[in-house]
């Protein structure tokens, strides 16, 4: 009896390595796997927090869109939505949507000839259907 008990012992210390071998893997993979892209993650987040500025738009994890109005010190934003003030976390922003730049001078006839020829296009639309109106009055009679 007590040799069965020694043959197994010697077999299964080549199993107790095999075990410590898918261990190590299994560790590998974790950290390879999930918590090195968490932290990629976090460190963009931090990123985007320091980056956030007066004036921002952004969206709170609850949904709410806002604007900030002030950033304190003690790692607090004063947000503005549609005339009400509220205090939150900055980790409290999920996203932030950058301040509009203010529209050159040069861009705005661009943006006037776009309109004036969507204008044209929309009355040479209705001249089309005006006429198309009056020679079905014509058949009619």
């Amino acid at each position: 009896m007590n040799t069965l008990f020694l043959a197994n012992a010697g077999a299964a210390g080549g199993s107790n390595m095999m075990m410590i071998i898918l261990f190590i893997v299994l560790i590998g993979f974790t950290y390879f796997g999930m918590i090195r892209p968490q932290k990629k993650q976090q460190q963009q987040r931090l990123q985007m927090m320091d980056k956030l500025k007066k004036g921002d738009g952004v969206v709170l994890v609850d949904g709410l869109h806002a604007k900030v109005d002030k950033i304190n010190s003690d790692k607090t934003i004063v947000v503005d939505a549609d005339g009400i003030y509220l205090t939150f976390e900055r980790m409290a922003v999920r996203r932030v949507i950058p301040a509009v730049a203010p529209v050159e001078e040069n861009d705005a006839p661009a943006a006037d000839k776009t309109e004036d020829t969507a204008s044209k296009e929309g009355t040479s639309a209705t001249d089309t259907k005006t006429t198309d109106a009056s020679d079905e009055t014509k058949e009619d009679k």
